[in-house]
């Protein structure tokens, strides 16, 4: 017995087995049970989401022999030869392959002749936007008054090539890509009904590579059954597609995040030893960024079924927002100049260490770490303060020969068991915090200290930023800045007594900002210019200088 790819055993032959596209399912269904058919139909969309799929299960519906129907009895010898493609009185056309003049007016020469077999004789025209001016003419008579048992069905992937005088005689439907979820879902259920061992991350690279067609999906299922010997494992799946290993990106963006030059080129190195595809690992860096971002600044949204569902919770935690936004810049920048590089790799290796190189001084994790810097040592030139974007060349070095920096001096704070709460706006200015962790401390306040117990109240607009790690982190980061090993931190959601710290930032810009607008209002050469010649003051240009 011959085997038969999973794109075609597994092809809809009915509305109910489509995946997706409910919004034309729905006109579709509504119509036929209505009885409101019209005579064209243009279906449009990127290749492999249903076009042709969609236009085969019509013709069963109208000419099923229990009678017209959204639901065709798949059993009668009408459904049977549609399915076997058969039927007599369903013509099927490539428009690729039959562009000229002439193909059409063959094709259009018996449509005044009843049906053979069926109710109806429907033309499926595929590619239709690659016939010719001539054959567009020869066409549109018939589609502006065919017989009444004539239905034309087109499809396209770039319906703009379509004449608009083709497209107004149309009801036309525009068929989207599938979600990645969606077409991984289809996927488990073809596996299992096939009884083969899939793993979820090999299925979910393949949902990814098929870039929202399913047929795609289907023939790269069909391949990595082949390649990992009757066995779909996401190991074998990602040497298949040529895709970078997740563990390499994984390590970058570790290495990015403890500051660490020495670790981020031994992570390239090993990189190279793959032979990888530069621009193709740029953007598995800036996709996983990306996800970061999301699940950084609305949790709600990132989903768990995400590839790196792990790793971007645990970076999340340990990047500043703002670090994670100027890395995916950097990717996206390093992307558009590769080609212009001496060599890929070198280009790649200038993009990272550009990376280390802009990030923000005050961000990295560890002691030295701390938003109010210490002063440097006498003699010694003064640290970079937190407001300060300065090139960090240091970091990318070893850490072995940078020297130890001194922790901020704690402020003044109970000692262990105090039973009064802690100054909390300066025990946060000196945590070592960044991500989700430092974010929550700064929208927190304290409620009471209860012997080695500390309750914060967090304001309820940011009650998603209370996960178990960036919990875990904040009372780590307290007990070793208050030196206190047994002390807990408890956080509540709800009203916070007083202002928090990241509202007492916010109020003090606005002071800054409104201090920096009087200055500028109030200085005589802008009074000149109004005076003189009548200009305008935008305020909202109007920036402090820190």
């Amino acid at each position: 017995m011959s085997y038969m790819a999973l794109a075609r055993k597994w092809r809809p032959h009915a509305f109910s087995e489509m995946v997706g596209q409910e919004h034309v399912l729905r006109a579709l269904i509504n119509a036929l049970d209505q009885g409101r058919l019209h005579h064209a139909f243009l279906f449009s969309g990127t290749r492999g989401v249903g076009k042709t799929t969609l236009g085969r299960i019509l013709a069963r519906c109208l000419n099923c022999e229990q009678g017209i129907s959204s639901e065709p009895c798949g059993s009668c010898s009408a459904c049977r030869e549609i399915d076997e493609g058969r039927f007599v009185d369903l013509i099927e056309v490539d428009a690729a392959s039959r562009t000229r003049v002439d193909d059409t007016r063959e094709m259009l020469d018996n449509i005044q002749y009843a049906p053979t077999r069926g109710r109806f004789k429907v033309y499926l025209i595929d590619e239709v936007h690659m016939l010719s001016n001539h054959s567009f003419n020869a066409l549109l008579k018939s589609l502006e008054e065919p017989p009444p048992h004539v239905k034309f069905v087109l499809a396209t992937t770039d319906p703009q090539k379509v004449p608009v005088t083709i497209l107004s005689r149309c009801l036309q439907f525009s068929l989207k890509r599938l979600s990645r979820g969606l077409i991984q879902g289809q996927l488990e259920r073809i596996t299992g009904s096939e009884g083969i061992s899939a793993e979820p991350a090999g299925l979910a690279q393949i949902a990814a590579a098929a870039d929202g067609s399913m047929r795609d999906a289907l023939s790269l299922l069909d391949q990595a059954i082949s390649f990992g010997g009757g066995a779909l494992t996401g190991a074998d799946v990602a040497s298949m597609l040529g895709a970078i290993d997740r563990g390499h990106l994984g390590a970058l963006l570790r290495a990015l995040a403890d500051g660490d030059g020495e670790a981020l080129m031994k992570a390239a190195a090993r990189l190279e030893e793959q032979t990888p595809d530069y621009t193709a690992v740029l953007d598995g860096l800036a996709s996983t960024l990306q996800r970061i971002a999301l699940a950084q600044i609305v949790p709600a949204a990132a989903g768990d079924a995400d590839l790196d569902a792990e790793l971007v919770a645990e970076l999340g935690d340990r990047l500043a927002a703002e670090d994670v936004q100027l890395y995916y810049e950097i990717a996206l920048l390093g992307k558009r100049n590769l080609p212009l590089a001496p060599d890929p790799r070198g280009g790649f290796e200038m993009t990272l260490l550009r990376m280390l190189a802009f990030r923000p001084a005050g961000t990295e994790e560890g002691p030295s770490a701390s938003a109010d810097a210490p002063p440097a040592p006498s003699g010694g030139p003064p640290r970079p303060g937190p407001a300060e974007a300065v090139p960090r060349a240091a970091r990318a070095a070893p850490k072995a020969g940078n020297g130890a920096a001194q922790p901020a001096p704690a402020p003044s704070v109970p000692g262990p068991g105090g039973g009064a709460p802690p100054d909390w706006p300066a025990v946060v200015s000196g945590l070592a915090l960044s991500g989700i962790a430092r974010e929550l401390a700064h929208n927190c306040t304290v409620a009471a200290r209860e012997g080695n117990v500390v309750r914060l109240a967090l304001d309820p607009s940011h009650s998603q930023m209370h996960t178990p790690a960036a919990a875990e982190r904040l009372q780590k980061s307290v007990q070793r800045f208050l030196g206190e090993p047994e002390l807990r931190v408890r956080i509540e959601i709800g009203a916070t007594s007083g202002h928090t710290p990241a509202q007492r930032e916010a109020d003090r810009r606005a002071r800054r900002q409104q201090e920096a607008v009087e200055a500028v209002e109030t200085d005589p050469n802008v009074k000149a210019l109004r005076d003189r010649f009548g200009a305008e003051l935008f305020t909202d240009s109007i920036k402090p200088v820190d």
